[in-house]
């Protein structure tokens, strides 16, 4: 599948499910930080599973369930949304709302492996493994 066409399914998709109105690199630049990370810090961690732990878990929980409370973190767990590949790959590289972006601190390689173990787990099951390259398209 192109470009054009795989961010048009991710819009859409986003659209369908109510969740997204702007672009990702739109609304992660009007959106308040909930956090910051520090300048020129890398993760180290390569694998999905340590990724998600070290970047994600925070927010979204271990479960990936999601929490509410001093702000919304929205579920990973059977989220639909999360079936678009680059849909989730331009919200880890940019950001949204109070998520930050991870663009500088990750490479291709370790957002690929964060996006497919999102979309492997909590009981989400979509096909298609992320490519570094398809991240790399969407930087």
């Amino acid at each position: 599948m192109d470009r054009p066409t795989l961010i048009l399914r991710a819009t859409l998709m986003a659209l369908l499910i109510g969740s997204a109105t702007l672009p990702a690199r739109v609304a992660a630049q009007d959106a308040p930080r909930t956090f910051t990370i520090s300048p020129g810090y890398r993760f180290t961690e390569k694998s999905g599973e340590a990724l998600y732990n070290a970047t994600c878990a925070g927010c979204h929980m271990p479960d990936g369930k999601g929490a509410q409370g001093a702000g919304h973190y929205p579920a990973l767990a059977g989220n639909p949304a999360v079936e678009a590949a680059p849909y989730v790959i331009l919200n880890v590289l940019h950001g949204r709302k109070g998520m930050p972006s991870f663009d500088d601190e990750m490479n291709d390689d370790q957002v690929a492996a964060v996006v497919n173990y999102t979309r492997t787990h909590f009981g989400n099951r979509f096909t298609g493994s992320v490519t570094p390259s398809q991240v790399r398209s969407l930087r």
